[in-house]
């Protein structure tokens, strides 16, 4: 008894503990501006080229020892 009563407090808790522990929305990206007003674009001002371009190329090798390793 004592541990479906534990299980049960425990699950309600669960259930309920999202409405109470709500979030804040982020801040806009351009300082609360619109999307269209500054110099920041929606995405922000991040560039991912060099990461794209490191993470294509690892990704290259890492294929290219699996197939070799595969055809051993």
């Amino acid at each position: 008894m004592k541990k479906a009563i534990k299980t049960i407090t425990i699950v309600a808790f669960l259930m309920t503990a999202p409405l109470v522990m709500l979030a804040q929305n982020p801040p806009h990206p351009n300082g609360g501006g619109d999307p269209g007003s500054g110099n920041t674009p929606v995405g922000g001002g991040a560039p991912i080229d060099g990461g794209l371009i490191m993470l294509i190329a690892m990704g290259s090798v890492y294929g290219a020892k699996k197939v070799w390793n595969y055809k051993k």
